[in-house]
């Protein structure tokens, strides 16, 4: 077993989360059992995946997604949803980690960088958002392949279907890419050179000015381009301490 405050340390300072201004705490946001032998990651909080915890005796939930600060009122107001989280982590002493743009920022285990390594990209620009700062990547593909191709290389590798605006070139070399919800930065993805733009997720009004911009469009999933960091994250936790560690998978197409 290990002490959980050296677990925590080590993620906070390894994903230097003093660097980043976010609407989510980074580090250990509702404190549990002191000792740690079973360590469950996921992308998002949930009564899954903290029922998942339970019943695999697990003393942390580390995740991508915790606790927003726009999820509790101000002055704080806990009830509905958030209450009955709480709950069950109080009652279970299953201490909650989480990780948010550090975790999708880090140039070794972040989202952005470890979907380029997936999809077999070579890893060129980074992208730098107005909003975030340095997110994403543009990554260049090394052999010819068509838009619709790379589309269904995307959705098998990341287990999704995603949709896509068809509104540049056919034979696509360079891909933009940031995880998450970010699809106003396509933009900047086509002012860097990318004929094509990866996101999580798309809004109405993009889909007008993507077709004007002329680039190809890919929403594959907020949560299915945001798995692989926090995967990442526990495995490395478990290669340094004595603890296990395991991903819980629950679905979202969003």
């Amino acid at each position: 077993m290990e002490d959980r405050n050296k677990i925590v340390k080590f993620c906070e300072e390894y994903l230097q989360v003093k660097n980043f201004k976010d609407s989510h705490y980074n580090g250990l946001q509702v404190e549990g059992d002191e000792k740690i032998s079973k360590i469950i990651t996921g992308v998002s909080f949930s009564q899954k995946l903290i029922k998942a915890a339970i019943e695999k005796n697990a003393q942390m939930i580390i995740v991508h997604h915790g606790i927003f600060s726009n999820q509790i009122s101000s002055p704080p107001q806990f009830k509905g949803v958030i209450k009955n989280r709480l709950k069950l982590l109080f009652e279970n002493n299953i201490n909650l980690c989480g990780f948010h743009l550090p975790l999708d920022e880090h140039p070794i285990i972040g989202n952005n960088i470890s979907l380029i390594k997936l999809l077999g990209l070579e890893k060129a620009n980074k992208i730098i958002s107005p909003k975030y700062g340095q997110l994403g990547f543009i990554g260049k593909i090394n052999k010819k392949i068509g838009f619709d191709e790379f589309v269904e290389f995307v959705n098998k590798r990341l287990n999704t279907k995603s949709y896509t605006i068809s509104a540049g070139p056919k034979i696509i070399k360079k891909i933009g890419i940031i995880s998450g919800k970010d699809p106003s930065d396509y933009k900047i993805a086509a002012e860097l050179g990318a004929d094509t733009y990866l996101t999580g997720e798309i809004e109405e009004f993009i889909v007008r000015e993507v077709e004007e911009t002329g680039i190809n469009f890919i929403s594959a999933g907020h949560y299915n381009t945001e798995k692989l960091g926090v995967q990442n994250l526990g495995n490395l936790i478990a290669k340094k301490f004595r603890v296990k560690a395991e991903f819980i998978d629950i679905p979202c197409d969003i």
